[in-house]
């Protein structure tokens, strides 16, 4: 429990320093974004991990993503063991920017929280698969849904690298959780008869070509963590399928879903002033970082 206690105290530091220290994080808060790229690459650099930054620019100006990598065990080849050079990659993503003058706690610096949790737990203990853990900006209105995201960008590149990726996983908003029954909302009324009425469940989000992966971390996260977790792979007609950097990586047939607590059909705050750090549940968060740790690298 000692652990979880730290991954939840380190979750708390990262939301409040993006949402209260630095604050609105949108495409024209320029130095506000490059105070938390230098936050996410110190982060993943004291964590252990071969950080770089993929860097571009839109309307004159440049932008970064932050990659972290934790590459596979390695042992000396005559004890007869070693890494597999040739393995597929995980990656694994979150964006830091946020709507312009918006704090964005839940949207999104719980999920760079959680994607700073999970990369200094996984370079504690390298696993025998390669991992990449991607901060991302240019998530958020005008450039959502085109092809100057920074998702789309990094997930073009990886294309063009001709690097095997087993799948992605961004996420998105994981903070916000509520036990009132009847505030949990769906997109279509017919979902209330086989989804929670509450909202103190994970979702697991991606499209159909994508339900084979999606499938097998659900089920390892469920062996390996007590949090709900309901999952959807459908088309996108289903508004908010495809609203994060997952579906970049559809562009270019990888497989990828999104882990979120289903943003503005819970959260009231989401895209408002009003989504801040005090919000948020980080004990919940804890349990799902520690869970996805043991799914996603043993």
């Amino acid at each position: 429990m000692n652990n979880i206690k730290e991954i939840e105290t380190n979750l708390e530091v990262t939301v409040r320093f993006l949402s209260e220290e630095i604050g609105s994080r949108s495409y024209k808060d320029l130095e506000e974004l490059e105070r938390s790229a230098d936050y996410i690459e110190e982060k993943m650099v004291s964590s252990g991990c071969d950080v770089k930054r993929q860097s571009f620019t839109y309307m004159g100006n440049t932008y970064h993503n932050i990659i972290g990598e934790v590459s596979p065990v390695r042992k000396d080849i005559s004890n007869g063991v070693r890494g597999d050079k040739e393995s597929e990659t995980l990656i694994i993503g979150a964006h830091y920017d946020t709507v312009p003058g918006t704090p964005g706690a839940d949207d999104n610096a719980s999920g760079i929280a959680g994607l700073l949790e999970l990369a200094r737990l996984a370079a504690l203990k390298p696993s025998p698969r390669t991992v990449r853990f991607v901060a991302f900006t240019l998530e958020e209105p005008p450039l959502f849904k085109t092809r100057h995201m920074g998702s789309y960008m990094y997930a073009k590149s990886l294309k063009k690298e001709k690097v095997k990726v087993e799948g992605m996983i961004s996420l998105e908003m994981i903070g916000y959780f509520c036990e009132r029954k009847g505030c949990q909302y769906y997109p279509f009324p017919f979902f209330k008869l086989f989804y929670p009425e509450k909202g103190d469940f994970i979702a697991f989000v991606g499209n159909i070509s994508s339900r084979a992966f999606t499938k097998r971390v659900k089920n390892a996260f469920q062996k390996a963590s007590t949090l709900p977790v309901e999952s959807l792979n459908t088309v996108s007609i289903v508004p908010g399928v495809d609203f994060s950097d997952h579906s970049s990586f559809w562009s270019f047939g990888y497989p990828a879903f999104m882990i979120t607590d289903t943003a503005f059909y819970r959260n009231p705050n989401y895209h408002t002033a009003g989504d801040r750090a005090h919000t948020l549940d980080y004990k919940t968060m804890a349990l799902l970082i520690y869970g996805l740790k043991s799914a996603l690298i043993p």
